[in-house]
């Protein structure tokens, strides 16, 4: 039986290991969305925030303190303050990409509008460095902040590589590490530096956050082609229609002939699609086997994320942490 098929899935039984620290940031992070004079801000980031999501990364930040021996407060405020990083990069990515929809939920910029949502994002930027400074700890706020530009220059970088034939696995790879791994890597990383570890244990909670993130973002890319719509939230196909240039794609285009190279360029750079042309597209990808070179690129950093927490602290959570990597890949086993 499979992980995803597992009665408890490891971010569960994270969940459950970390319930009482997991309840105390929950009310932090309710705490302190609120807003005297601006009651939208509370509004539309409870809408987000509340929506159901796994609050995975907040969990990683607990687990690694945790994990790492560590006994104070100070991992609560890192954790909130990762959740309104993430919170915040999703209500700008919704206005960007003009999404009607996330989580099964209308998404804030529809049902209030794009201001408000890049506006509760920026709040929620600037609450999450009133966390981090409450730390007195200059080095988690060096690793969050550099995080934060991190993301931001990724999605930057998105936009110019998305639709550009030329993108290659190295660029596609930066924008995976700058939109995904790189809250992963110091979601983990920061717990470690909290609980005062040494610094090659605190590499390893790094390497572990950015090959999960990694592997995350490469088996989100390869459900949209080869998932179940009811498993994922996805119509299969969407990033094609939205011309999104990702792994099994670059894969196929860098072994295409010139007629097929031509497909790509008038249906993902020029936008030009047809009927049939998603099934001409999925028919490339088999013809190339991109799709199960992309699994193995995804299996790949699984396997980098559980070797590096091979020197981190032998504890309960270290096996839940290398039991997330395999879950993370098992929807593609």
């Amino acid at each position: 039986m499979s992980l995803d098929q597992a009665a408890v899935k490891p971010h569960e039984q994270l969940n459950a290991a970390l319930e009482t620290e997991m309840g105390r940031v929950n009310d932090l992070i309710r705490d302190r969305m609120a807003s005297k004079h601006a009651p939208r801000i509370p509004e539309v980031t409870a809408h987000l925030v509340e929506a159901g999501g796994k609050r995975l990364r907040p969990m990683l930040t607990l687990a690694s303190a945790k994990m790492c021996g560590y006994d104070g407060d100070y991992h609560l405020n890192l954790a909130a303050a990762v959740e309104f990083i993430h919170t915040a990069t999703l209500l700008h990515d919704d206005v960007v990409d003009e999404s009607g929809q996330r989580r099964g939920r209308p998404t804030a910029n529809l049902l209030w509008d794009n201001k408000s949502s890049v506006l509760v994002g920026d709040y929620l930027f600037a609450r999450s460095f009133q966390l981090m400074v409450e730390t007195g700890n200059l080095r988690v706020l060096d690793i969050l902040s550099n995080a934060a530009a991190t993301i931001a220059e990724g999605e930057v970088l998105q936009l110019t590589a998305a639709q550009n034939l030329a993108t290659d696995e190295a660029i596609y790879l930066q924008v995976v590490r700058g939109k995904t791994a790189a809250l992963f890597s110091a979601a983990m990383e920061v717990g470690g530096v909290i609980a005062e570890i040494d610094h090659v244990q605190v590499q390893a909670l790094f390497d572990y956050g950015d090959a999960l993130g990694i592997a995350f973002q490469i088996v989100d890319d390869l459900l949209d082609y080869q998932g179940q719509t009811a498993a994922t939230g996805k119509n299969i196909g969407d990033d094609f229609r939205e011309r999104k240039l990702t792994l099994p794609v670059i894969k196929a285009v860098a072994l295409a002939s010139d007629k097929e190279r031509a497909f790509w360029i008038r249906t993902i750079e020029k936008g030009d699609q047809r009927d049939g042309d998603l099934d001409h597209a999925l028919a490339l990808l088999n013809k190339y086997n991109t799709l199960s070179a992309t699994r193995d690129d995804a299996l790949a950093w699984s396997e980098k994320a559980k070797t590096a927490l091979q020197s981190v602290p032998d504890h309960e959570i270290r096996q839940m942490l290398i039991d997330l990597a395999d879950y993370v890949v098992a929807r593609v086993n």
